[in-house]
């Protein structure tokens, strides 16, 4: 199975995917420390260092789904050709396909979230909160070929507990 998280930074989709990771033994690919690596290799921020870190991730999410081993992918996903890449992979890999999407609906714990995190990822920014706050502006809704997948929406402001048992119940459903 292929599960790809989707959600703006600091919404807690990492949190849930590495807790869904571990109970599924799955593997988790998560696309900011490619890019870091990317950006450490001595690539150009001006690059499309984030265009390349989905493709890697990609490839390793082939990989990994072609091993058969189920594989989550822990990606922003907020435009509509991103989510189609992860449509497509499961397609050719003859996979099922699930997005999980999380939201955090209390601005102001999603803002002191992401103002607290600290992922250790020397090349990349950690974003900041208006940042974020244009990126919704930017999130796309869905619609397209990722909008006939099956998907679940996660709110973080629940217990930890909750949305996994959630995402479980909707994975094994």
């Amino acid at each position: 199975m292929l599960i790809a998280m989707a959600g703006l930074p600091g919404a807690g989709k990492s949190t849930i995917a590495e807790v869904l990771g571990g109970r599924l033994n799955a593997t988790v690919v998560t696309v900011d420390p490619i890019e870091s690596a990317i950006l450490e290799a001595g690539i150009d921020s001006d690059q499309p260092t984030g265009l390349a870190a989905y493709l890697v991730a990609e490839k390793l999410a082939e990989f990994v789904l072609s091993a058969g081993h189920h594989v989550i992918v822990d990606a922003v996903n907020a435009v509509e050709p991103a989510r189609e890449q992860w449509v497509k992979l499961a397609q050719r890999e003859g996979e099922t396909l699930r997005f999980i999407e999380v939201v955090c609906s209390d601005p102001e714990l999603h803002r002191q979230r992401l103002e607290a995190r600290n992922r250790n990822l020397p090349h990349v920014a950690e974003p900041t909160w208006h940042a974020v706050e244009q990126s919704l502006d930017e999130y796309d809704s869905w619609t397209g070929p990722s909008a006939v997948i099956a998907r679940i929406t996660l709110d973080s402001v629940n217990p930890l507990g909750v949305n996994v048992e959630a995402a479980l119940a909707f994975l094994n459903g």
